[in-house]
Order: structure tokens, then sequence, then C-alpha cells
């Protein structure tokens, strides 16, 4: 029998309301003991799914009025029996709550053991269970629908299409190896080889809408670059919402790198407001200008910033020639000066260009179109399903790299046993990756960044 856990599952502060949750074979009974029914329900004999109003109470000591909300197994976030003592939510009262549930037979939860004991019982899969993290640290749209449809059960439909397919060729190929005496359909090579390329390009496709996601979900590395006064503090600031970086009429103000993190549209951005990138002979500059230089040749994205009002000078063209082949877009700002700068010019070098007046805090949604553009957002759709995190794409690759082999080994003729062999492997990886077949050192991964209390 496991052990009965407990703790708070509402944030660790004052609020409306707060709740300690308890989860195991003995939830109602020890609920019981701290908990009393206004009407004199027993929750160890109330059904499934029913609120009782009542006292918490330590002993003979009154904590608080409350509601208890009672789940029986196997219908239950767990799975097992579940009651949710909902109080107010001042912080004292609901640490007390929890204190009279330890007391009473409960034991403390581990970080994610609520969710971790729903997986454990089948109520969820390991990619369901990594979403519900996701839901809870999502900062944008995209990232919340992304983790609303993996929990849904998307994500897994998808796998579950790839690995039946696999599991359908290795047991017709296990088959045939195995009873050659059996009047067996024969293993048609070049049908086999048609629907192994057709999983590695639906493979393929989930990796580089995983890569894609997880920018939404973890932001891009992100700097705004420029020579000094073209506006990328006033850029900076205006994207952050507050005066983060230091803005006068005189060029090299900063001198430092000044980060923050935004969100633009749908993409978080782990934003860099960087030195204006110059000549000069200021040993303090200088050491500036080689940071901003380093920063942008490792950053997954550059906003580069032009001044409308000038004509474009050496800093620039030397700028220009630096953004070749790298995510960029280009942004001409203080559009709401008379315009100066060579247009032309950085249409025919660079793919993305915003018109901007970071003063007046026009373009900033053109700006925010085109970085969706760039890093292939616009093009997501997190309601298919998409993976998330590294470990989820990782057993993917590995899978894709398994299948491609099966595939190659058939084709240049090897046996099918070899072909089997390389399949068998891919099946793992996504067993794997769904927990069907997991490690408990993969599961531990899982859940140690989880809050307590999920």
């Amino acid at each position: 029998m496991s052990d009965t856990i407990a703790a708070i599952a509402t944030p660790q502060a004052s609020g409306g309301i707060g709740i300690v949750r308890i989860s195991g074979q003995e939830a109602t009974e020890i609920a019981d003991r701290v908990f009393t029914s206004a009407s004199g329900h027993i929750l160890k004999n109330a059904k499934g799914y029913t609120a009782h109003y009542g006292f918490v109470h330590d002993a003979e000591k009154k904590i608080d009025e409350a509601i208890a909300l009672v789940f029986k197994a196997p219908k239950s976030y767990t799975g097992e029996d579940v009651v949710e003592l909902s109080c107010h939510g001042g912080l004292y009262v609901i640490k007390c709550v929890l204190r009279a549930v330890l007391k009473n037979g409960a034991r403390m939860a581990e970080a994610g053991e609520f969710t971790r004991r729903a997986f454990e019982n089948g109520r969820i899969s390991l990619t369901q269970a990594e979403a519900v993290m996701d839901i809870i640290s999502a900062q944008g749209e995209q990232a919340a629908r992304a983790a609303i449809s993996a929990m849904d059960g998307k994500l897994a439909k998808r796998i579950e299409g790839i690995k039946n397919k696999l599991i359908r060729y290795a047991a017709h190929l296990s088959a045939w190896a195995d009873y050659p005496e059996e009047d067996l359909i024969p293993v048609d090579t070049n049908e086999l080889s048609g629907n192994l390329k057709e999983c590695i390009s639906e493979l393929e496709k989930m990796i580089a809408e995983g890569d894609t996601g997880k920018v939404i979900r973890d932001g891009v590395d992100t700097v705004i670059i420029g020579k000094p006064n073209v506006g990328k503090s006033t850029l900076m600031n205006c994207l952050v919402g507050s005066e983060r970086s230091i803005v006068t009429h005189i060029a090299g103000t900063t001198r430092d790198i000044v980060e923050e993190r935004v969100v633009v549209g749908d993409v978080i951005l782990k934003l860099a407001d960087t030195a204006g990138i110059h000549s000069t002979l200021d040993p303090v500059e200088s050491i500036g200008v080689d940071r901003a230089k380093e920063k942008m040749n490792h950053a997954g994205l550059i906003i580069a910033v032009f001044d409308n009002s000038v004509p474009l000078d050496e800093n620039d063209y030397k700028l220009v020639e630096e953004l070749k082949n790298k995510n960029c877009v280009a942004v001409i700002n203080k559009t709401d000066m008379e315009g100066k700068i060579d247009t032309d010019f950085l249409s025919n070098h660079l793919k993305h260009i915003v018109y901007i007046s970071a003063k007046n805090e026009n373009g900033i949604d053109e700006l925010s179109k085109a970085i969706a553009d760039i890093l292939g957002v616009a093009k997501l759709n997190p309601a298919d399903g998409i993976l998330v995190g590294e470990r989820q794409i990782d057993c993917c690759r590995n899978c894709l790299k398994m299948v491609e082999d099966a595939k190659n080994s058939l084709d240049v003729g090897f046996t099918l046993d070899a072909v089997n062999i390389s399949i068998d492997c891919a099946i793992s990886y996504l067993l794997e990756l769904t927990g069907e077949r997991v490690t408990e050192a993969v599961t531990d991964a899982v859940f140690h960044n989880f809050c307590v209390g999920k």
C-alpha cells in the first residue's frame, strides 16, 4: 500500500483561497480526522465528486471554515482517493491545515508526486505529465495551447500512429522469420520501404515542430544591435514596458549589456540591449563593443536597428556584412523623422525589414509578426500536438535514426532480420517517449522540476 501524501496545492502566498490536497488510500480517513462536516457527513462514506461545508481543526482547536471536495479512485487526478480542503488563503492558516493533515497520518508530498502518481496509475502518459508543468509555466498563448494540446493527448495520438505502424511491420517481419513453414503473406519490401519513408517524414516534421516549439516554450536569446544612438535602448524599453535601459541623446550611453525577459506576440525573447557597435579608442567603450559582438554571434535572433534620419555609414555597412546567414530582422527606427537612409541597400542585403518609431511605439506589431515569421512560429499550430522539451525531441531523433537505418538496410539488400532489429530499436525509443517503457532515472528527471503540490 502506498503512502497517503499531502501538500499545499496553491501558491505559497496570501490569496482568496488556499488548498491542501490529500491523495492515497487513507485520504478520506485522514481528512475525517481534521475536518468536521456541518451536515454531519463522514467523508469516507461520501460519494465521489461531492463538496462538503464544515470546519478544519487540529484536535480541539478550530483552524478555519472549509470546503472538502471528495474524489474517489479511480476517477481522480491521481487515480487514488483524493480530498481537497479549500480554506481562506492566509499563508498561516493554510500551513496550519497542512500541519494538522500531516500529524494525522499523511506524508509530505515530494515535488511532482501527485502527477507522478497519475502517471504510475495509468491516468496519463509521460508526455501528458510533462505537459502539466508546461501549462503551469506557460508565458504566452502559443505555449499554453501547445501544453493543453499535449495534455489532451493529441501529441500521444501522433506518437501512437507511428508506433502502431512500426509494431505492425515488426510483427509481420518476426512472424515471417520465425515461422517460414507457415503459409504467410510474403513481405513486400517495396511497400515496407515506402511505409518506412512515411514514418521518417512524420518524425522529421515532429522534430522540426518541436524545435520551433522550444522557442515558444523556453524563449530565444535575442540581441538588439546597432551603432550608437540609433534607438536600441528606446526599443528595449518599449518592448519591456518600462525604462530598463538609460536613454539619452548622447551616443554611447549603453556600455554594458542590459538583459530582460519579455513576451513579444507569442514569443518569449530573452532580450539583451548592447553597446553601440562602432570603432572607438575608448577602452571602456571597446569592451562594450566586443561584448556586443560576442552576444550577436551566439544569439538565436538579432534585432539590428538602423537610424532612418541619417545616411548609412561604414559602421552600418560592416554590420550588414556580419548579419549574413543569421536570424535577423532589420529595424529602421525613427520613422517619425525625415528619411535619409538607403532603404534599397538594406532591402537588397537583408530579408526582413520593419519600419518603426520606438519613441512613439509605432510599428511594434509589424516587428512582432516579423519575429514570428523568422522563428517559424507563424506557421506552427500548437493545437496539432507538438513535442515539448529536449527529452521528447531526443527520443524522436533516436527513433528517426533507427527508422532511417531500417530503410537503408532494406534498400541495400540486408536481410529482413537486420531490418527488424532497427525497427525494434525505433519502437523502444517511442515507448520511452510515452513512458510505456521507461527507466526510474528518466521518470525522476521528468518530475524533478515540478512544484510541490502538483
